[in-house]
């Protein structure tokens, strides 16, 4: 009777819409983590709702994490398809698009904090640069983690999922509002203020993918730099803001993504990848008319 019950449930679930799918992915997922969860966050002396340190952050995260490919390899069950489906085909391409998004990221951080030095907004602090060697290189292994992870399933599964019963442009407004709200897990106070860039940046992430053939390879290297540029910046102290830039331009308590400086960068990489989408259908006009 149980095995006729569990695949009754799971032919109604493969017939389910896309928010009935999606629904069920988080749920279970929530529901491995917290047994897991609870006692990590007693041991380290967390208490809900209140802000975490990074040395509470990172254990909790990295379990959340470590769950993820599980609770997606049931969703590819489900779906009877493959991570490579998903946008993860561990091809040479994958790996020239991860370089390119790191670069990209990167760069586009550069340009901003270049900008904001020569307004007088921030301060290099020179004498720190020695604190970087120390850290860039753990980082970079962070980064690279945390935005596989969430690439594969914001912008790879969820994306999928909800373009069963949606359009493309929906389903990246709907992904990237999913992505900017499970923010708050972790901190309310700091994330509240950010949860319009968090969703640009779901939807310039979207873009990417787009961009890239429908390859996480992009998408998860633009992630992998911003993670890896800002917590460099934030670790290693390279840089102090000088007080003399509105809030509203820098950043609510020095948080990009809460400023307009943040979405300058977002919207500068999102410009530059809507024109790399549209470079072949521009030649194929030109070609024509000529």
């Amino acid at each position: 009777m149980f095995e006729r019950a569990a695949n009754q449930w799971l032919l109604s679930l493969m017939s389910a819409n896309a928010l009935v799918k999606v629904a069920v992915f988080f749920t279970a997922w929530a529901a491995l983590w917290l047994p897991l969860a609870v006692p990590i966050g007693l041991l380290l002396k967390w208490r809900p709702f209140k802000p975490l340190a990074a040395e509470q952050k990172l254990p909790l995260l990295a379990v959340l994490y470590l769950i993820a490919p599980l609770i997606l390899w049931g969703a590819t069950w489900v779906d009877r398809v493959s991570f490579s489906d998903y946008g993860l085909a561990w091809e040479f391409k994958l790996w020239q698009s991860l370089g390119l998004g790191l670069v990209l990221g990167i760069l586009s951080l550069a340009i901003v904090f270049a900008l904001e030095w020569a307004i007088g907004w921030v301060e290099w602090q020179g004498t720190n640069w020695q604190r970087l060697l120390k850290v860039w290189l753990p980082v970079l292994g962070l980064g690279l983690l945390v935005g596989i992870a969430e690439e594969l399933i914001f912008r790879g599964f969820l994306v999928n999922e909800l373009q069963q019963d949606y359009s493309i442009a929906v389903a990246a407004a709907i992904s990237s509002v999913i992505f900017a709200l499970l923010h708050l897990i972790w901190e309310q106070q700091d994330t509240l203020p950010q949860l319009p860039g968090l969703w640009l940046m779901g939807m310039v992430l979207v873009l990417a993918r787009l961009v890239d053939g429908g390859s996480l390879g992009l998408p998860w290297g633009l992630h992998a730099g911003w993670i890896w540029g800002l917590t460099c910046l934030e670790s290693a102290q390279l840089i102090s803001y000088t007080g003399k830039g509105p809030i509203w331009m820098t950043g609510w308590r020095e948080n990009p993504l809460a400023g307009v400086a943040g979405f300058v960068c977002l919207l500068g990489v999102g410009f530059l990848l809507l024109l790399m989408l549209m470079l072949p259908n521009l030649q194929k006009i030109l070609n024509f008319v000529m």
